[in-house]
């Protein structure tokens, strides 16, 4: 499971680097073998190499994918993020920080073609990017991916969805946009990390704005020059600092970053102008965002969809706890030890927890002070884990965060690096008894949830999809929603979904 900071190559599974043109990009024409930082040169057929921006690259490729090119690995993880991510929308719009911002003056004030999921308001489509974009990240449950070092679909289908209603798009239109979107997300995000990451950006947001571009541009049939424009205006655009992880800005980073993604691509439909190399530029987005001699355009050129990203190259996994992915593999091995042994809170004395020292800057936090900070303290999480044998959406409302038992067990204790863990996923934890008894339980790399790993059970999804939706809509509908975006390719038209993300009058979000 991946999680803000995973790292460009750490979880390809083998994934080679070197260039490998793929069925599409052939038919395209186009034979890159740009290296090197700041790139600008392209062959384009055994001639002298011409000048090209990174954007147009990117952008050609963006527009390369075919739908018979999309394997069956990406459709079905395609299906699977699709009820992950809606239902962590519908969940989210009922979260303090979404509520905020629909109050707002002026934010989804004037009506329009796009629903605000989960209650009977329809606005504007980049307010409904907006308010939908926080709302998916609201409770930090959503889907992760290694190579993007983020959270890659919360960057797409809450932009996309009400971008498809204005449109009149199909489900078959969503998918290959949310494929061509993921793509962009984690093969810019193979070129920057771990550099861009632990520099403090959070990624999900200043990578992420770019695969909503070019998502919308495969729904809006952009050209691949008006592409290029949009990608050089996100450069502009893209913003999330990691300083405001545990706060309700953190989900604001994807609204606000969505709703950029969309904008850029409906200006670039107009004419409106951007520097295509923008990207590369000495004081563009990889200079100043990683820092030169950081990143390799490389990586972020060579061998888009050979394999396709979503489909397991990627390693994108959904999440089995509502909260940050860096605590999952402690929470996993916390809940095997008291499992396994028994364990009482009582009988606790001491607690180590051992983590990959890139797990632990922005999950220290032994006393936090709100709901939202608590899903981003090892301590909290390990600790209920311990005491309930299970992380939930519960435990991270009203009291629960607070709750004597638990914050009894987090004093004792104490998470610091582990002096020699591989990979990056792994952590270990032991457990203290007071009778002297010493437990351990290690893992050496975490398995994510999807692909590339041990992917959740349809039983295991829908059980997530029914407790998250079930917060706005009626529970009699959910089976046909779950089902109807299981099967989301063959929907004839977005409007059909996003009729059935209504919860009626009676919406406390309405």
């Amino acid at each position: 499971m991946e999680a803000e900071g995973a790292v460009a190559g750490d979880r390809t599974r083998g994934y080679r680097y070197d260039s490998i043109q793929s069925p599409c990009w052939r038919r395209q024409g186009c034979r890159d073998r740009q290296t090197g930082n700041g790139g600008g040169l392209a062959n384009t057929g055994g001639g002298k190499p011409t000048m090209t921006t990174l954007a147009r690259q990117i952008a050609e490729r963006i527009h390369a994918l075919r739908y018979e090119d999309i394997t069956p690995e990406a459709h079905e993880w395609t299906a699977s993020a699709f009820v992950d991510t809606v239902a962590c929308t519908l969940a989210g719009i009922q979260e303090e920080g979404p509520q905020i911002l629909m109050r707002v003056p002026g934010v989804a004030a004037a009506p329009g073609p796009a629903l605000i999921h989960g209650t009977n308001r329809r606005t504007s489509v980049l307010d409904a990017a907006l308010v939908n974009g926080t709302a998916s990240h609201a409770l930090d449950y959503d889907d992760v991916a290694g190579s993007m070092g983020g959270h890659p679909s919360v960057m797409l289908i809450p932009a996309l969805i009400p971008l498809a209603e204005m449109l009149g798009s199909s489900g078959r239109d969503l998918v290959i946009a949310y494929v061509v979107g993921f793509e962009t997300e984690c093969r810019i995000g193979r070129g920057v990390h771990h550099h861009h990451y632990e520099k403090g950006w959070h990624p999900t947001a200043t990578l992420g704005i770019f695969g909503t571009v070019a998502g919308a541009a495969r729904l809006m049939h952009l050209s691949v020059e008006q592409t290029a424009v949009a990608l050089g205006m996100a450069a502009s655009f893209a913003a999330g600092l990691k300083a405001n992880f545990g706060t309700m800005t953190k989900p604001l980073h994807v609204g606000h970053g969505i709703r950029d993604g969309l904008f850029a691509a409906l200006m670039a439909k107009e004419g409106y102008t951007a520097n295509p190399g923008a990207l590369e530029h000495k004081q563009g987005f990889l200079d100043v965002f990683n820092g030169p001699g950081t990143y390799d355009t490389a990586r972020i050129l060579n061998d888009w969809y050979t394999p396709i990203e979503c489909g397991g190259a990627g390693d994108p996994g959904l999440k089995p706890y509502p909260c940050c992915g860096s605590t999952h593999p402690s929470i996993g091995r916390a809940i095997e030890l008291a499992t396994r042994h028994d364990l009482k809170p009582e009988q606790i004395e001491r607690i180590t927890v051992l983590p990959h020292a890139r797990r632990l800057p922005h999950t220290n936090n032994p006393n936090p002070t709100t709901p939202l900070g608590a899903k981003f303290s090892m301590q909290y999480c390990v600790a209920r884990a311990l005491v309930d044998r299970s992380v939930k959406l519960s435990d991270f409302e009203g009291d629960a965060p607070y709750d004597p038992t638990v914050r009894g067990l987090m004093k004792r204790l104490e998470a610091r690096p582990h002096p020699d863990m591989p990979e990056d996923w792994g952590t270990e934890v032991i457990v203290e008894t007071t009778d002297g008894q010493r437990f351990a339980s290690r893992l050496d790399d975490y398995p994510s949830r999807g692909p590339a790993g041990d992917p959740m059970t349809h039983a295991e999804l829908w059980t997530k999809f029914a407790d998250c939706a079930g917060r706005s809509l009626p529970r009699a509908g959910l089976s046909g929603l779950f089902d109807t975006l299981m099967g989301i390719a063959a929907l004839p038209v977005v409007h059909d979904l996003t009729a059935m993300l209504q919860p009626g009058t009676g919406s406390r979000a309405a």
